[in-house]
């Protein structure tokens, strides 16, 4: 048996609870967890946005050590450092073929069946992870092997927060150079969105929240300006651009109301990113001569448009020769028995990322 953190219905108590894991398979990898990320997702589960099957163990952005893995499995062994990936591409749906493993056909849902509870209740898994417990059992395809060294707190947020936001910036956006962005929302990924921008050559790099307390966090990463969100933003915005607008807008939030307010203020023929996942009854709307005129795009990044084979170990190297400090995204080290006030914290709004460590 593993400890883990279970939800057992919307806007229940988070618990602490032995949970047994299922058997290894042929094509299935052990993970002794070392570090997992208190994820907005997550969040997402257990507040009604989504909908997944209960009890659910959460977590899903996590490193850790394979403890064993199944026989069809070659590309991973025992004692390799990993880090999860909540997307496993199959690399052979459509998607997969056509250059979009981000957007796989098999990928898991919301959650999926994962073990059971100490009284024997089957125990569904949060995007087919659960990476809230000590230790998980995934698909081969589930892990990504990365260069030993790299500090487990800040490996597990390449599977999640940095992996999305730096992915919005690079796979997405494209942005270049001396472009102005703008970024709503400032959890893992909004402060992963900040950094990437600035690493591109980003200016300004307009940070905004609804509160001051998140202006330390976002100066550290690499924001030029703080702004706290009112009514007011698109004027605001528009100040620090000339008028025009940002050429660069990313909605960390996945609600209608900021995305309709990063539209505001993005320039004529600028570009909107949503990066947030809202609820599905959240309509965005917007005025059909206002899409006409204004000549800008609008559209999602799904997983940082990332194949997380191949950027999550790219970004690994990165820590590892210094050129990307991630040190500033991390802002409660804490173990699994205090996870459930560190969501309460981030359902407050509160502080960057909180990360378990086993």
């Amino acid at each position: 048996m593993v400890r883990a953190l279970v939800s057992r219905g919307v806007d229940g108590p988070l618990v602490v609870e032995d949970i047994t894991l299922p058997d290894l398979g042929p094509d299935s990898v052990r993970v002794r967890v070392r570090a997992a990320g208190v994820c907005h997702s997550d969040l997402s589960m257990i507040n009604g946005t989504l909908a997944p099957s209960f009890p659910l163990v959460l977590g899903h952005e996590a490193a850790g050590v394979v403890v064993a893995a199944g026989d069809r499995v070659t590309h991973v062994s025992a004692g390799d450092e990993v880090v999860l990936n909540w997307s496993p591409a199959c690399r052979q749906c459509w998607h997969c073929t056509h250059g979009q493993p981000w957007l796989c056909e098999t990928a898991a849902g919301p959650a999926k069946p994962g073990g059971t509870t100490a009284d024997g209740t089957p125990v569904s898994v949060t995007l087919g992870l659960g990476a809230l417990a000590e230790e998980v059992l995934v698909p081969g395809n589930a892990v990504v092997k990365v260069p030993a060294g790299v500090p487990a707190d800040v490996a597990a947020l390449l599977g999640c927060a940095v992996l999305t936001g730096t992915g919005a910036v690079r796979n997405t956006a494209a942005v270049r150079d001396g472009e102005s962005v703008l970024v709503i929302g400032l959890g893992g990924v909004g402060l992963s969105v900040v950094l990437a921008a600035r690493a591109a050559g980003a200016a300004p790099v307009i940070a905004v929240d609804v509160s001051e307390a998140k202006r330390p966090l976002a100066e550290a990463v690499g924001a030029t300006d703080y702004l706290v969100s009112d009514e007011r933003l698109a004027k605001a915005v528009r100040g620090l651009t000339e008028g025009r607008g940002v050429d660069h807008a990313f909605e960390c939030v996945g609600r209608s109301a900021t995305i309709q307010a990063a539209w505001r203020a993005t320039r004529r023929g600028g570009q909107v990113t949503v990066v947030g996942m809202g609820r599905r009854d959240d309509m965005v709307s917007l005025g059909a001569l206002d899409i006409f005129h204004s000549a800008k795009v609008l559209r999602s990044s799904v997983y940082g448009a990332a194949d997380p084979d191949r950027d999550v170990p790219a970004l690994a190297a990165s820590v590892l020769n210094k050129t990307l400090n991630l040190g500033p995204l991390i802002t409660d080290r804490i173990e699994l028995d205090d996870a459930p006030g560190a969501f309460e914290r981030m359902a407050r709004g509160e502080g960057g990322r909180s990360v378990v460590v086993f």
